[in-house]
């Protein structure tokens, strides 16, 4: 099977699984098998190209020309890499989530979900594999209409109000920015191709790449940088599995993987660094990440006081990018990974309270790690990870952008990462308290009766989950190793582990270094 088929198949089954799904739509265990099988298949794959990837190539599909100087093409890159591993794995675990929840809930138009589902899938994929800016732009709105009807799921008025919000923001930053941003950087470039190093050097003055950056980073309206951040906690009103997949991971991560290829791929770091024009880069994302912050303390709704804490996380992303050193750029890179992991467990787990307990304020959950101490223990790693606390994944991404920071004496960086650890610390560590040591209300016993832990799918995903959580902090070494080789392809940054001590996951062994110009096995046949 030769890579170029690998990609074909990761973009075509979650397109397939989502036309299969209504033809069993009479028969739910049928329904989800399809889902499930789905998911797996996409997994496989997945797994089939990091193995060619941490071998040496660099899969590519294409590119077909629909008109002179536009194409669509598909191209295999470390970072890319790094976002389709993280989607594919969680859409097996969310899909696990998926039945427990909407049948424990009783969720109407479960079908139509799942179909949704599978789209938002394959336009993710399509966005991680994409060879140039008009591909990535093609599959990036497709993921926003798509997740469009599971936002307004419930269909009520909340709901709705909350669509049109999701709508005018994404759709209206890109059109009226990011559309613009590379229209504009085709003409001055002639290519729209992610190409190493960027392909603006020579092509735009200081100022000009100054207004681009601006162009792109509030262009690209799923990476929540205030104040283009109102859609994320407005979308909060859809089901948890949505919260979960496409607000802790798809959609959200579509936008910050996007800045940093954009940051990595189209400016290169050294054409900004040079440039001297994208200071404001750091202050609004720290801005952000604090203010962000401060507004999650004073929520009491769990998936709010969620939804804050996501758009300060994306943040750590854009700040990373912004300090515009290599090893800040793998944290970025890190960072992806290890919130997705981090916020879907804790997505899970509010989902899980809300089906067991039907309590959704903060302030009615006092005691309840001791009915469900799965469901709070794994919150309780999740809020660890989001503060940075070792051993979880979340401590892995800050300490990258901190060497970053520290290497180009960018201050403003380390102070903000400081502060928001505390912050982080002070909206997330209260919450675990009070489940495990504060008293159960009375009152709340009476509403909601002596439950126990939710329907058994959601707590094996939220396990998973959490465990993925330790574990991404504990064996790091290929998710390091392919961030390094986004930014420097394949040379040792400092700080960063040995890839030599990397196992060969995908069964292929290869002398060549991750980053070098090796060839796809059937481009040498031919």
């Amino acid at each position: 099977m030769t890579s170029s088929d690998l990609i074909l198949y990761a973009l075509a089954i979650p397109f397939v699984t989502a036309i299969l799904i209504p033809l069993a739509h009479r028969v739910p265990n049928l329904r989800e098998a399809i889902t499930l099988v789905g998911a797996g298949g996409l997994f496989v794959t997945v797994m089939m190209i990091l193995g060619r990837v941490l071998a040496g190539e660099r899969p590519s599909l294409g590119p077909v020309e629909v008109m002179p100087r536009l194409e669509i093409g598909f191209n295999v890159e470390p970072l890319g890499m790094i976002f389709a591993c993280v989607a594919s794995t969680l859409w097996v675990i969310n899909s696990i989530y998926s039945i427990g929840y909407m049948r424990g809930n009783n969720e109407p138009r479960q079908t139509s979900f799942y179909v949704c589902f599978g789209v938002s899938l394959g336009a993710t994929m399509g966005i991680a594999f994409s060879a140039n800016l008009f591909t990535l732009f093609l599959f990036y709105e497709l993921l926003t209409l798509v997740t469009y009807p599971l936002v307004t799921h419930k269909g009520n008025e909340n709901a709705m109000k909350a669509g049109r919000v999701y709508l005018m923001l994404l759709i209206g930053t890109s059109m009226l920015l990011l559309l613009p941003a590379i229209v504009w950087t085709g003409f001055l470039a002639g290519t729209l191709d992610f190409t190493p190093g960027g392909i603006l050097a020579g092509n735009a003055s200081p100022a000009l790449i100054g207004v681009l950056a601006f162009l792109f980073v509030y262009g690209i309206g799923k990476a929540a940088v205030m104040p283009v951040h109102f859609w994320l906690p407005a979308a909060m009103v859809a089901p948890t599995p949505v919260s979960a997949l496409l607000h802790a991971v798809a959609v959200v991560k579509a936008g910050v993987f996007t800045v940093t290829k954009v940051v990595v791929y189209i400016f290169g770091i050294d054409v900004l660094a040079s440039a001297g024009t994208v200071d404001w880069m750091l202050w609004v994302s720290g801005g952000t990440i604090l203010l962000a912050s401060l507004v999650a303390l004073r929520q009491d709704n769990l998936k709010r006081r969620l939804a804050f804490s996501t758009v300060s996380q994306l943040s750590y992303v854009v700040m990373a990018a912004a300090i515009l050193a290599p090893i800040s750029l793998v944290g970025a890179a890190v960072h992806i990974a290890a919130h997705a992991v981090s916020k879907i467990t804790l997505f899970f787990a509010a989902g899980s309270v809300y089906t067991a307990a039907h309590v959704t304020e903060i302030s009615q959950m006092k005691g309840i790690g001791r009915r469900m101490p799965w469901t709070m223990v794994a919150f309780a790693i999740g809020a660890l990870s989001m503060i940075g606390v070792p051993p979880t994944a979340g401590f892995l991404g800050k300490w990258f952008i901190l060497q970053g920071a520290y290497e180009t004496e960018k201050w403003i960086a380390v102070g903000v990462v400081i502060l928001s650890t505390g912050l982080n610390a002070a909206y997330f560590l209260p919450i675990v308290f009070s489940a495990f040591f504060e008293k159960e209300r009375p009152e709340h016993v009476g509403e909601h009766g002596d439950h126990g832990e939710a329907p058994l799918p959601i707590v094996i995903a939220l396990t998973l989950t959490a465990i993925g959580t330790v574990a991404l902090f504990l064996f790091p070494d290929t998710l390091v190793f392919l961030a390094q080789s986004m930014v420097d392809g394949g040379a040792m940054v400092e700080g960063v582990p040995d890839p030599d001590m990397l196992a060969d996951p995908g069964g292929v062994g290869s002398d060549t270094a991750v980053g070098t110009e090796a060839a796809p096995a059937e481009e040498e046949a031919q």
